[in-house]
């Protein structure tokens, strides 16, 4: 497959409120963009094109003093999250065809917005292990990473510009590192979760997938800084007046990370050196080591009760999931008490350690998306960060020199502290950019523009 370069969510979005592009024209574009690429990555699970062009038709005839900061872009969500007259079937065989009656808030929020609802996108059973059919735009004989599996997808091989995902490990960072774009995971609770079906509540977040850091922090901005965002439960702090300082975390041996991504990490921590910012590194492995084991204990414990009609259902569920459900079952309450404690524990010392706007970098993955479909790869590089609550950032613009694969490493940061952590990640993707991505020999890699009539326009009003 000949490779289309994502959309950028924000060119996109100024041209449509400007009316330089109508909204029609970019669904019409993006069915035909999913027409082309569907047999090959399988990244929908269903795409609800007669009601889309139907809101586009709709979001047309609106003045502009009424666009939303989104009006018109099409978006794909992630099938753990309702879409109201489609069913939310999670990957699995359980889930019947009976539509939702309504929008997930997240979801609502776009329209609200002005976003286009595409249709829904593949995700892995109940967002745990078992992989649906999706293939990685970037080599089809890939994983994408999971869960969020087809909108990872269904952005980098420039469907949509902009789509819904979910993390409670890895599901989130994971495909966005593999499929070389960028990922932003919320704190947990920034963004209320009704209308998700989840997997362990206090370990389910929010994401969200577009082409660059860029595209996220307009993503953000609109949402949050909108009269009418939605509940953020952040306290802003204020932020370093100049250059943060970066706490970088190469991991040692038994995390399995690949000398290609240690190396990635290191050009990293140079350009961000180069940019101004202060670079130190932090030895984490027992407590990063510590708070995954914690991590998995609680995603067990809270799993099996959380899907309970599901867990009693082993015929109809994946062997992966079985086993997640078997090991929440022999989890004893005095364990999981002991794993949320320790969590807590870490929680007092990562606040010390990242206190006045410091920065996390981390490798996201391991290394490349690894071959075949089978897996969508270990989530193990996300598991710290995600059990601790941290609003994570995936940059791309690396790549492994032996397959030209993306390499995403992950910034992360305390509730509150966005701000800081967008501005250290556009910084960081744009001096990565320029110091010049590895050549990638794959013809499969190499991105051509796609026309969705929104190439080349030029900067639109500020939101």
């Amino acid at each position: 497959m000949e490779l289309a370069a994502p959309l950028s969510l924000k060119k996109a979005a100024f041209a449509l409120a400007a009316g330089r592009v109508r909204a029609e024209d970019a669904v019409r574009s993006a069915l035909e963009r999913a027409a082309s690429t569907e047999d090959s990555i399988h990244a929908w699970v269903v795409i609800d094109a007669e009601r889309a062009l139907a809101q586009a038709k709709r979001l047309d005839g609106l003045p502009p003093h009424e666009r939303g900061p989104l009006h018109g872009v099409p978006v794909g969500v992630k099938d753990i999250i309702d879409v109201a007259g489609l069913p939310t079937r999670c990957g699995s065989v359980l889930r019947g065809s009976t539509p939702a009656a309504a929008d997930a808030a997240i979801v609502g929020r776009l329209r609200s917005m002005g976003a286009v609802v595409m249709g829904k996108t593949v995700t892995t059973e109940f967002a745990y292990f078992s992989p649906g059919p999706t293939a990685n735009p970037r080599d089809t004989s890939r994983t994408p990473g999971g869960s969020s599996s087809g909108s990872a997808a269904a952005v980098t091989a420039g469907v949509v510009p902009l789509a819904l995902g979910t993390q409670t490990a890895a599901s989130v960072a994971r495909p966005a590192a593999y499929c070389g774009i960028a990922g932003f995971v919320a704190a947990r609770g920034e963004f209320p979760d009704q209308g998700i079906t989840g997997l362990s509540h206090s370990l389910d977040s929010v994401g969200f997938l577009a082409a660059s850091v860029g595209d996220l922090a307009f993503l953000r901005r609109s949402l949050v800084g909108s009269p009418r965002a939605l509940h953020h439960v952040s306290t802003p702090e204020a932020g370093p007046a100049g250059p943060a300082v970066v706490v970088s975390w190469a991991p040692g041996r038994e995390f399995r990370v690949e000398p290609e991504m240690l190396s990635a990490l290191a050009r990293a921590e140079a350009v961000l050196e180069s940019l101004g910012h202060c670079v130190e590194r932090l030895d984490l492995d027992g407590r990063a080591e510590s708070l995954a084991e914690a991590h998995t204990t609680v995603m067990a414990y809270e799993a099996v009760r959380l899907r309970a009609a599901e867990a009693v259902r082993p015929d109809s569920i994946s062997g992966p999931l079985a086993d997640l459900f078997a090991a929440g079952r022999g989890t004893s309450d005095a364990a999981y008490a002991a794993a949320r404690s320790h969590i807590e524990e870490q929680r007092h010392w990562i606040r010390e350690r990242l206190a006045g706007g410091r920065l996390l970098l981390a490798p996201a993955a391991q290394g490349p998306a690894p071959v075949g479909l089978a897996s969508t790869g270990l989530p193990i590089m996300s598991r710290p960060w995600q059990a601790l609550g941290l609003p994570v950032l995936v940059v791309p613009g690396s790549e492994d020199l032996g397959t030209g694969m993306p390499l995403g490493l992950q910034l992360a940061c305390l509730p509150g502290m966005e701000d800081v952590l967008f501005a250290a990640g556009k910084a960081m993707e744009q001096g990565i950019s320029a110091a010049g991505a590895h050549p990638c020999p794959r013809r499969s890699c190499r991105p051509r523009p796609v026309d969705l009539q929104l190439r080349n326009v030029g900067p639109g009003p500020s939101w």
